[in-house]
């Protein structure tokens, strides 16, 4: 290998790839393939090895998307979506500092719900990673049908699979970037940061990675058999199919992308409780399923028994992350007070726990209680539960954050909202595409803040603060600085307990 003003070359274990050269103290190697082209006779089957190559392949511009339909209007505006044609979608990238050290290596998963994004999108440049001692990975993997149809046909979780495969590339090629392979931590946000708990927990991940970070997703929206099972038929009958995995790789993948998307539209935006079942609050029909061989156990019960005890955790949520799914879509100034009641009820509150919430927004609208309630039950008691459990079992610490930036005042009301700490932890705050989320001047002094959280537990094994237990109970709060508090909200946490 060689690098340098020329372009680098490192070594992987299906051929040599030649990168970009040293700009800004890094380099930078783009759309690795870490398995085979997912279509023809690899098709909706686990992932398969890369062909192998000869000669240096050019590795510096950015590889295929897997296959995705587009995010609904009220969030396309919000979130950059990258498409490349190409068949060799399941691809890594790599930002490092140089190819002669061995470094902490960071991997990125990407979110989007089960049905979106990709490795390419701007605000997970691996720039600034790199340029503080750190190799960035970023990783494609298989989406929607294609990576999480369940049919209880002996194959599930293509998705996982894919991230496995990819962790395993890092394990055995990572090396010749600059990395260290005894030194990784897996990253994720949302989709993402389920997949990151799920990780934590499946044997067939066991031993690849040493640390891990959960952003806004844990393990209470893994999905049971029978719930798989139900979305399966559901697409099969929106194609005109019979429920076989033959049957639907058969339709044609346009068609395939188009009806999965469909069906995420139908549970998001007419959640029928009849129909859905308890996908009618989760709205996530595509996701990890129990399938009792690839994911053997829910993720939370094998934490319960030690598993991913020898991993260090870092997991937590935004302020405000259900302002998102409110302010987008233009809803949240129509929810009046019955409204939040009854929809505070149906998450499970009673109605001291809903005095609670607004006795402590006492100027806050229905519309901001109903997200603050929402906000906890589908992120922040999640991530506490996971928090929790492991504490419990033993091993290894866990440390819990809340993202506190921005106000709602500075950015058209989103405010500490879903996905709005990403382009703080990447510091990445230049890249136009962010603004519509975080307004026209996001501080740089919180991006400061949040990627040295990131890279001190990345490098450190620790971010920083005091890590979880189940007395103190301490949070680091993050905006310019970081707090270490001890149990915030604790009369909105007690309002959980029982319930979620």
């Amino acid at each position: 290998m060689s690098e340098g003003s020329e372009r680098p070359v490192a070594t992987t274990t299906a051929g040599p790839v030649r990168g970009r050269g040293l700009t800004d103290g890094v380099v930078r190697f783009l759309g690795i393939p870490y398995a085979a082209a997912p279509f023809g006779d690899n098709r909706m089957r686990p992932p398969q090895p890369p062909e192998a190559w000869q000669e240096p392949r050019d590795c510096d511009e950015f590889g295929p998307t897997v296959p995705k339909g587009d995010y609904p209007p009220h969030y396309a505006t919000l979130f950059a979506e990258v498409t490349v044609d190409g068949a060799e979608c399941l691809n890594v990238n790599v930002w490092s500092p140089g190819l002669d050290d061995a470094r902490p290596v960071l991997v990125w998963i990407h979110g989007g719900s089960f049905m979106n994004g990709s490795n390419s999108v701007a605000e997970y440049d691996g720039t600034a990673f790199a340029r503080d001692g750190v190799v960035l990975v970023s990783v494609n993997y298989r989406l929607a049908a294609e990576g999480f149809l369940y049919l209880d046909d002996g194959t599930a979780n293509l998705g996982l699979q894919d991230q496995i495969a990819a962790l395993r590339w890092v394990r055995e090629n990572i090396a010749s970037f600059g990395g260290d392979p005894g030194q990784v931590t897996v990253a994720g946000e949302s989709a993402g940061a389920m997949s990151v708990s799920t990780l934590l927990t499946m044997p067939s991940a066991r031993g690849l990675f040493t640390r891990a970070i959960t952003q806004s997703g844990a393990t209470a929206h893994t999905i049971s058999p029978e719930q798989g099972l139900m979305v399966g038929r559901y697409l099969a009958e929106s194609l005109g199919v019979e429920p076989t995995r033959d049957a639907i790789a058969a339709v044609p993948l346009d068609r395939l992308v188009a009806a999965a998307a469909d069906l995420v539209t139908e549970v998001q935006t007419t959640p029928d409780p009849e129909k859905w079942g308890t996908l009618a609050m989760s709205l996530l029909p595509f996701a990890p399923v129990v399938d009792g061989d690839v994911l053997p156990r829910h993720p939370l019960d094998a934490m319960a028994e030690g598993a991913g005890a020898d991993v260090a955790v870092l997991t937590g949520s935004t302020r405000d992350e259900a302002r998102l799914f409110l302010v987008a879509p233009q809803t949240i100034d129509l929810i009046d007070e019955p409204t939040f009641t009854a929809t505070a009820r149906v998450y499970g509150l009673d109605e001291q726990s809903i005095e609670t919430y607004a006795r402590n927004r006492p100027d806050a609208r229905p519309g901001d209680l109903v997200a603050a309630v929402v906000t906890d039950w589908f992120f922040g008691i999640p991530a506490l539960r996971v928090a929790e459990t492991r504490v419990r079992a033993g091993g290894t610490p866990t440390w819990m954050y809340r993202f506190d930036y921005p106000d709602p005042s500075e950015n058209r009301g989103f405010g500490a909202s879903h996905a709005a700490e990403i382009p703080f932890v990447f510091d990445t705050l230049h890249e136009k595409t962010v603004t519509p989320r975080l307004g026209n001047h996001p501080s740089q002094a919180v991006a400061d803040t949040a990627h040295r959280v990131w890279v001190d537990f990345v490098t450190t094994g620790s971010p920083g603060w005091t890590s979880y237990d189940l007395s103190a109970r301490h949070v680091g709060l993050m905006t310019d600085i970081v707090a270490d508090v001890s149990d915030p909200a604790k009369d909105e946490r007690k309002a959980w307990e029982g319930v979620r």
